[in-house]
């Protein structure tokens, strides 16, 4: 039997390393303290790295390291230190963009796979060739590519293969941005990327003019991506919310499991799309797979991002026998309302809700302060886990 694809998550720290792979991520990619290319997510330490690996290992599941800044000379000072570091804090693979530390790598840790980075914009055969000479494992492909590009190079070529399906987009070339260094003095290349092509300029007798993309969602075209022979779906968000990864992951596990359990119908790819959509502040396309992407997979003059209120809570606990269930609040709700639970083993339960209660175990009919801890009262037995999820499917002045 082909080995099944890989659905590789992103983690800014080590709760969302926990709950992306419960959720059904295969394997986790991180940043450290250094040389990450999202220095203003929290990252991990050496320690949280550690505890990262030993959580993932458990699972039977992996780390990937993110090594894949372009290095400046005073970069490399205690580089190498730092590699041997991690490699004994048990991570799996580096992503990497460098010929040095690639070679580096290879040489002096040969157990640990290297992975070369988007941040390399590989787009030809050619390229990969080069790179398999150098001893990469893996190939993170510059998502700038076609269908057709994709297929070529994976019949062309002997190295795995990872491709993007969900996530922000860059409006420069992957990998190949100036504008946070020119607008801004922080260097995206290196892990200070200010999101430039996501502000709105003044323009004289115009709309303000953006230049941002639309974010990517290849959730239609996983059954195509699985028969081309991809090793490895890539979502983008290391500074992502919990309830983000949840969901998206979530999905995507789903997706991928009907695909080769020949279960994924139409009915399901709606609700499943519909997820997907509903945790998003941006529009979607597929950006450069099926066409070269244009006009309509940006936006250029202004546009309405607006921040998602569907995530209710984070469960702590469930008391299956008194079917209470204890969470932390996110966004107002009230009795009433028609809310779900998910969970990290992937079961929905939808249902009206009746009994809401505050930490004294008063009865209340609304819940309208985030980070307080509050209860609710189930009417069914249900196995809930610890990261289960609560979200919003419709407001009770909706529904009455």
């Amino acid at each position: 039997m082909t080995k099944k694809i890989e659905l590789l998550s992103p983690a800014g720290d080590l709760e969302r390393l926990k709950v992306t792979l419960l959720y059904g991520a295969d394997a986790v990619y991180i940043g450290g303290k250094k040389y990450s290319l999202r220095a203003n997510s929290t990252n991990f330490s050496i320690d949280e790295i550690r505890q990262g690996c030993d959580f993932a290992h458990k699972l039977g599941k992996k780390v990937h390291l993110t090594l894949n800044i372009v290095f400046h000379n005073e970069d490399m000072e205690g580089v190498e230190e730092y590699i041997k570091e991690v490699v004994e804090a048990g991570i799996d693979a580096f992503i990497v963009s460098d010929p040095f530390i690639i070679s580096y790598i290879k040489k002096n840790y040969p157990n640990v796979e290297v992975h070369l980075s988007t941040q390399n914009s590989t787009t030809n055969y050619k390229a990969i060739e080069f790179f398999e000479n150098e001893g990469i494992d893996r190939v993170v492909l510059a998502r700038e590519l076609s269908k057709d590009e994709i297929s070529y190079i994976i019949k062309n070529t002997n190295v795995a293969i990872e491709v993007f399906i969900h996530g922000a987009m860059c409006t420069c070339f992957s990998g190949r941005c100036a504008l946070s260094n020119y607008v801004t003095n922080r260097d995206a290349n290196r892990g200070g990327c200010a999101q430039v092509c996501r502000f709105a300029f003044n323009v004289e007798n115009e709309k303000d003019f953006t230049m941002a993309t639309k974010d990517m969602n290849m959730s239609h075209y996983i059954g195509t991506l699985i028969d081309m022979g991809v090793t490895s779906m890539k979502v983008e968000g290391r500074m992502r919310s919990l309830y983000y990864l949840a969901t998206v992951i979530g999905t995507y596990r789903n997706i991928i499991d009907d695909y080769y359990n020949k279960t994924l119908t139409e009915d399901k790819m709606q609700i499943y799309e519909e997820r997907l959509s509903r945790v998003a502040n941006r529009e979607t396309s597929t950006h450069y797979f099926l066409k070269e992407a244009d006009y309509t997979d940006q936006y250029y003059t202004g546009r309405v991002e607006v921040s998602n209120q569907d995530y209710l809570g984070q469960v702590i606990s469930y008391d299956k026998e008194k079917r209470l269930l204890k969470f932390i609040e996110r966004n107002y709700f009230e009795v009433g309302d028609i809310i779900e639970v998910f969970t990290p083993s992937g079961n929905h339960l939808k249902f009206s809700l009746e009994k809401l209660y505050d930490d004294q175990m008063n009865s209340i009919p609304v819940a309208r302060h985030p980070d307080n801890i509050y209860y609710l009262e189930l009417d069914t037995l249900i196995d809930i886990e610890e990261y289960s999820m609560i979200k919003i499917i419709s407001r009770r002045k909706d529904n009455e």
